[in-house]
């Protein structure tokens, strides 16, 4: 009779992980749904010119995600905001720093091929100000 009683106790610790599993994934799932559905809610306000909206919308998915997609994809977003010429506060250099972060922090993204580009485009076009910014200055100076 006493082996019953174990049998019976085994069960019921069984049903219980499998509840408490069933509920994890649900949860994890849930946040997902989230994260995306906020993703989503930035890509409407970057299409309606609320650029710092978007950028809002993008840094509470990335501080959500703590370091799992769709982070890649909310860093990769403020990169591409940062780039827009539409946007007033451009900063091509945040914008690089916000790619090398894809790059660094989620290696294996489908983005991080996409952000190794953009680092490379838009350090040509900073280098470019450099030389353009140089050639200025000495033009001011021949003048003199």
């Amino acid at each position: 009779m006493g082996r019953k009683q174990i049998r019976k106790r085994k069960y019921v610790y069984f049903f219980l992980a499998g509840v408490i599993l069933l509920l994890l994934s649900g949860c994890a799932s849930f946040e997902q749904r989230r994260l995306s559905g906020e993703l989503r809610s930035a890509a409407d306000l970057y299409g309606r010119g609320d650029f710092e909206g978007a950028l809002k919308a993008n840094q509470n998915v990335a501080a959500l995600a703590e370091g799992k997609p769709p982070g890649d994809q909310s860093l990769f977003n403020m990169g591409l905001i940062y780039a827009d010429s539409r946007y007033k506060k451009k900063d091509y250099r945040k914008s690089i720093a916000l790619f090398q972060r894809v790059v660094k922090e989620y290696p294996e993204s489908p983005l991080a091929v996409q952000a190794r580009t953009w680092i490379g485009v838009l350090g040509v076009i900073e280098r470019s100000k450099e030389v353009d910014i140089e050639l200025e200055h000495k033009k001011r100076r021949l003048v003199r």
